[in-house]
């Protein structure tokens, strides 16, 4: 038999009168945090090779090529990175998300009736 987790425990109740309680499987809980831990690697890898990668190894060649009066490599380690470093932010709101959806733990409120 499968054991179960509990996922309001402490202060993390639901309000009266509406659930009882939701019970997820240890597999469940499993699956989720796997799949989380992947989006969390692939955007920190994202994020080495923009800053890292871009900005340091790869910017000799990058400053061959001229961007708006500027070397590439100079703008992306001074601006460029920043902008990917923002929709990385953006990028982990939406596919958190839509795993914590996926998996039927999300917070929003259900849709009314």
């Amino acid at each position: 038999m499968e054991r179960e987790v509990y996922q309001h425990k402490g202060d993390n109740l639901p309000r009266p009168g509406e659930h009882s309680q939701e019970v997820l499987s240890e597999a469940t809980v499993h699956r989720y945090w796997r799949a989380n831990l992947r989006l969390v690697i692939g955007l920190l890898l994202l994020w080495f090779v923009v800053s890292f990668g871009f900005g340091i190894l790869l910017v000799e060649p990058l400053n061959r090529i001229p961007f708006f009066g500027f070397k590439l490599g100079f703008w992306w380690a001074q601006q460029g990175a920043i902008y990917v470093f923002v929709a990385i932010i953006f990028i982990y709101v939406i596919l958190a998300s839509r795993i914590d959806r996926k998996f039927g733990v999300d917070d929003r409120e259900p849709p009314p009736e």
